[in-house]
């Protein structure tokens, strides 16, 4: 069975622009695949634990070491690495907050990129652990970023996915959104028009 990871980082749940083309997608996988199945991982409506000493302990102690409170974290953090390394397709709802990703999306990220799980350093430096699949990305911005020294989300998400061992990165960006109804209007149908395209 077909798996796609959804994960909405919008702070207003599956409302947020950013979400909204996610589900698109998500809609137009599925009409492509009737018996796939879909995990949708909604970083509003449930929010991963931001990192702290105790989490990040927990991660680095052997497993039969673990204190209870830290089996529990790293539970936590195993079960988001299993989404990701189960889905044959990653789709990501990422608006722009402050010029730089949700700080809650920071903190999926700290507990799916863990050294001994999804990366390993090597004498020749680190080695991703993860199969390569494909990751569609809907960057939702309220100005225009794209290629400016001001869009940091996409050197940085594309660097951490490479790390663990995704490459194959899709970024579909619908900016503007905030500078009037015209220009709003433009680049949602075509990141509308992207999604018809991934899909297909």
């Amino acid at each position: 069975m077909k798996t796609l990871l959804q994960i909405n980082a919008s702070l207003y749940s599956d409302q947020g622009q950013s979400s909204l083309l996610a589900c698109r997608f998500a809609g137009k996988w599925k009409s492509s695949h009737p018996g796939g199945r879909i995990i949708v991982r909604d970083l509003a409506a449930s929010p991963v634990p931001h990192l702290d000493a105790e989490r990040f302990q927990a991660f680095s102690t052997a497993p039969g070491e673990r204190t209870a409170e830290q089996a529990g974290y790293a539970a936590e953090s195993d079960e988001l690495i299993k989404e990701l390394e189960t889905a044959d397709h990653v789709v990501f709802g990422l608006p722009m907050y402050n010029f730089g990703i949700p700080s809650t999306l920071k903190a999926w990220i700290d507990h799916i990129a863990r050294a001994g799980k999804t990366f390993r350093y090597t004498e020749k430096g680190p080695l991703g652990l993860l199969a390569d699949r494909p990751v569609t990305v809907f960057a939702a911005r309220g100005g225009h970023y794209r290629g400016t020294e001001h869009d940091t989300q996409t050197a940085y998400i594309t660097h951490v996915l490479n790390f663990i061992g995704i490459h194959s990165i899709e970024f579909v960006y619908a900016e503007g959104l905030a500078m009037g109804d015209e220009p709003r209007l433009q680049s949602i149908q075509g990141a509308r028009r992207a999604i018809e395209r991934i899909a297909a």
